[in-house]
């Protein structure tokens, strides 16, 4: 309640207060025809061919998807990459040890050589996309039922990848648009050779924690820095001493002049998902049946692991990535509710579908449109338990290592088990590590406790058919003593337990092995649908096709842009202020500094602690060449660009495409950004480039990082 009266008075103080937000997240290629003339307007100084070039190098050339996840950026010739440190977190976890702790401590390479492989950390280069909408949905047609279609599409997919992969030099990906009324081809290229070069300590790099996350008046140096090698031809190779910096097509200049209310900012990078198309009855599902479940079944995995991570120090760097995970998505989806429910958002939305209702019925469009409201609303009202029970059980698969056990290390050990003599000599190493792996990054009192946790939670609120067995074993309200007794009988609880079994491996035995069937078991549940749910779906899915074509050839849905789905996409605004906030000492609440940073210290708290240096720094005004013109050092600021999750670590730009600060966050009152883009409440929260290199020159004194940079006037 106290979340709902935050946003209902944030409209009221907020109207006519803005600089305008520019809804959208743009493909680079119709940047020309689609923005911009109205991005020039703005401060654009660039052309649409230094933004996005095929055959030159543009703006694109420095933006990578990072890891899969985040976006990042090169800000220099030989190959140094920027993103957030919340993006770089798995890696300096995983290169942390008690003894060496680079999350707590930060770590910065004195050269090269210094530089820290992690096991497993790529990025993604966007090399050039294409339209393929005419040849794709040339091959299917209407009177062909939704699995005839899905078939026809994918092995039309498959042959454009194909052919666009050069064998096998490039990543070709196509993706549907539009709810499947339009699909692009898109080529990147993989470097997996990235080494860590950088990062502040968490006192920095997460400072204020999960209290500040989402929230604004911010004080987070949320940077990590990391290196792209290559081969000595520039091109991808796996890890090598022998490989050397890659020298990128263009890098980032940084700009020191500071930002402005209103100036101009444009920011390109890899949005995850947003669902501004969403349907009235999915906005509804979401907010009262997925995810209330979703920040419970969070909650309840955070607060096992966090009683262990308190308790030791190796479990709490091998268990920090799956809690910052956890807890980012926890307060995500709560916001998304207080916002969704604030704004009455389905409400809204019901209301247009009324509308294209009416629309859809009349004749000329009934035969077409006719059903597609109401077979889209018989949907959800069918899958609404059902949506709220994935989400319980889905949480538990995604924290507890047993319920997840049976897709991954006992899949491989299922596999081994089913091998002739020579496959079973071949496969046998690289399971010894993976084994040994696994009991290095896990903790079994925390698993206990995750599992036990969350399946007491899922068997008591799911109110759906349960996981096969698990009713019996919540018979007397509590899983425990169950779930114990399997940890104390499976072999996969043990490690000399499973080393012993690839000497003796046998199929019957993993398949009986208690904590194996139950995460089986789980995972079937999970992907099980009857013939009823397929029926719905395939009906489901034609609809909401047909709603979104019915919607742009109404003109009901003024969208011009596709729903984010981890391509590449730009979108620009200007840097833009909240209203006069007294936590925020700046004199305009578009940006904070580095005393408001001191003002929140808290000694030795986990989430508002400061280093030593960082608070004398302050006191001396020893700021550099990285202080404002006004004397004081910026930390965070604000700009209204239309962003989502995988905009993390993106490069925040001026109107010459020159770096002045890195995305990292969205403010807690525009949670329902995902579903509908409000241009009074959108911010985007970023890091200042004067505070990173701040941090890395002065507090840190590695000035020889900010040396190979190309810093402008």
């Amino acid at each position: 309640m106290k979340q709902f009266k935050r946003i209902t008075l944030a409209l009221f103080l907020f109207v006519g207060f803005f600089v305008r937000a520019d809804e959208g997240m743009w493909f680079l290629m119709f940047i020309d025809r689609l923005n911009h003339r109205d991005m020039q307007k703005m401060g654009l100084q660039l052309t649409a061919e230094e933004i996005y070039s095929i055959n030159h190098s543009s703006l694109k050339d420095a933006v990578v998807q990072f890891n899969g996840g985040c976006t990042a950026e090169l800000i220099s010739k030989d190959g140094l990459l920027l993103t957030n440190h919340h993006c770089g977190y798995d890696a300096i976890a995983e290169l942390s040890t008690p003894e060496n702790d680079y999350l707590t401590n930060g770590y910065w390479a004195a050269d090269r050589g210094q530089e820290l492989k992690p096991k497993s950390l790529y990025v993604r280069f966007f090399v050039r996309m294409d339209d393929c909408t005419k040849r794709i949905l040339a091959k299917v047609s209407d009177d062909m039922s939704e699995n005839e279609r899905d078939k026809i599409i994918r092995q039309e997919i498959a042959l454009i990848e194909k052919e666009n992969s050069d064998e096998g030099k490039y990543v070709v990906s196509v993706r549907s648009f539009f709810q499947g009324n339009e699909f692009y081809y898109f080529v990147y290229q993989d470097y997996k050779d990235v080494r860590l070069v950088g990062t502040p300590p968490n006192s920095i790099g997460k400072f204020g924690g999960d209290t500040d996350n989402w929230e604004w008046p911010r004080h987070t140096g949320d940077f990590s820095m990391f290196r792209v090698y290559a081969d000595a031809n520039g091109n991808p190779a796996d890890y090598s001493t022998s490989n050397v910096p890659l020298h990128p097509k263009h890098h980032l200049p940084i700009n020191l002049n500071g930002v402005k209310e209103g100036d101009f900012a444009m920011i390109m990078g890899y949005p995850g998902r947003t669902n501004r198309w969403l349907p009235a009855g999915g906005i509804d599902q979401n907010v009262k049946y997925a995810y209330p479940a979703w920040v419970e079944a969070s909650k309840t995995a955070m607060d096992a692991m966090k009683v262990y991570m308190d308790q030791d120090a190796n479990v709490r760097l091998n268990y920090a990535s799956k809690y910052a995970r956890t807890a980012n998505y926890w307060k995500n989806r709560q916001g998304m509710i207080d916002a969704l429910t604030g704004f009455q958002t389905a409400a809204s939305k019901a209301k247009n579908e009324a509308k294209f209702d009416a629309w859809a019925n009349k004749p000329e469009n009934k035969a077409t449109y006719g059903s597609v409201v109401s077979t889209i609303n018989n949907y959800y009202a069918a899958t609404n338990d059902k949506a709220r029970h994935d989400n319980y059980l889905s949480i538990l698969f995604r924290n507890a290592e047993y319920a997840s056990i049976s897709r991954g290390l006992g899949a491989q050990l299922m596999a081994y088990a089913k091998a002739d003599n020579t496959k079973q000599t071949a496969m046998k190493a690289e399971l010894v590590a993976a084994i040994n792996e696994f009991f290095a990054t896990t903790h079994g009192p925390a698993e206990l406790d995750i599992l036990i946790n969350g399946l007491n939670l899922y068997a008591a609120k799911a109110n759906f058919e349960l996981v096969d067995g698990v009713a019996a074993m919540y018979a007397d309200g509590n899983c425990a003593n169950e779930i114990r007794a399997m940890y104390a009988m499976s072999i996969l609880a043990s490690q000399n337990r499973m080393l012993a079994f690839l000497e003796f491996p046998s199929e019957d035995q993993l398949s009986n092995d208690p904590l194996y069937k139950l995460s089986s078991n789980i995972l079937a549940q999970l992907i099980k649908r009857t013939d009823e749910l397929t029926a719905l779906n395939n009906d489901f899915n034609r609809a909401y096709r047909l709603l979104v074509a019915g919607l742009r050839e109404s003109g009901m849905s003024t969208v011009l842009y596709p729903d984010a789905n981890s391509t590449l996409r730009l979108t620009y605004g200007k840097v833009s202020a909240l209203p006069a906030d007294k936590r925020n000492d700046a004199k305009i609440n578009n940006y904070t500094t580095l005393q408001g940073t001191i003002n929140k210290y808290k000694p030795n708290d986990e989430e508002f602690d400061l280093p030593q240096r960082l608070i004398d720094l302050n006191a001396q005004k020893d700021f550099g060449r990285y202080a404002d013109k006004a004397g004081y050092m910026p930390v965070n600021f604000l700009t209204n660009n239309d962003i989502t999750g995988g905009n993390s670590g993106s490069p925040v730009l001026n109107g010459k495409g020159e770096l002045i600060g890195i995305a990292f966050d969205g403010n807690i009152e525009a949670m329902a950004g995902d579903v509908i883009f409000d241009n009074k409440l959108q911010k985007t929260i970023n890091v200042d480039i004067r505070y990173v290199l701040f941090i890395i020159d002065k507090y840190a004194g590695a000035k020889h990082i900010v040396d190979e940079m190309t810093i402008v006037p």
